[in-house]
């Protein structure tokens, strides 16, 4: 749940992010629904792709070596840390080789895993993660820590939710490798240019908030899964 304003975390406590509290605090009953939303759909949909789940695993280990999930720390509610699960689609020492986001081509992506990528298969383990907490269905896509940490103070206001496997932000940039791939510095790029363009949606979706609209984005995110391209 939302917490009071005085129980936020000290850097969260600033007047960028006040206005998203005070939206949010009017639409507690809709929080409450989105948390039980989210923790009995997953529980149903971990039980249905449980067995799709295990083959994506076997194959993964098929493709190459190392571990079937890659549990990467990133960013939710109130700025705590925690290593979200999903299946595995680089090499091992990816971290090591590259940035933290990916670009079209990415040679450290596998061949399973550039699968994955284009079906957003890779996400399915996310349930354990949405079962547990740390992720809803639709919210700011969790950041490493590194980009979070660079953060201007508005942006702040998108971790009074739990992270999202998808959002409105994910549907307009899910091609955003692409606008990566030609970037002399990674990095740089997605900090100055596409995290401000996605945080606009982020923070839009925070204003606008509906539990009603949140099952909107998840419909639109099937679709853009399949082709359908939003401007």
């Amino acid at each position: 749940m939302l917490k009071r304003w005085e129980d936020l975390p000290d850097f969260m406590r600033i007047d960028e992010v006040r206005p998203y509290w005070q939206i949010l605090e009017r639409k507690k009953g809709q929080i409450l629904l989105k948390r039980v939303f989210d923790f009995v759909l997953a529980l149903i949909l971990g039980m249905i792709l449980c067995l799709p789940m295990f083959i994506i695993a076997i194959l993964i280990k098929l493709d190459s070596k190392g571990p079937v999930f890659y549990r990467q720390e990133r960013v939710t509610t109130y700025g705590r840390h925690f290593r979200i699960h999903k299946f595995r689609t680089m090499v091992t020492n990816a971290d090591q080789i590259g940035t933290a986001v990916t670009v079209q081509g990415d040679s450290r992506i596998t061949k399973i895993g550039a699968v994955l990528r284009r079906f957003r298969l890779d996400e399915f383990p996310q349930l354990i993660d949405v079962l547990t907490g740390d992720m809803s269905f639709v919210g700011t896509r969790p950041e490493a820590v590194k980009y979070v940490e660079q953060y201007k103070p508005e942006y702040y206001a998108t971790l009074l939710m739990p992270a999202g496997i998808t959002s409105e932000a994910s549907i307009r940039y899910k091609d955003e490798n692409r606008l990566l791939s030609a970037a002399d510095n990674v990095d740089e790029v997605y900090m100055t240019q596409v995290l401000p363009a996605k945080m606009q949606w982020n923070l839009e979706s925070i204003e606008r908030f509906r539990f009603l609209r949140e099952i909107l984005t998840m419909f639109r995110t099937v679709l853009a899964v399949l082709g359908k391209e939003y401007g």
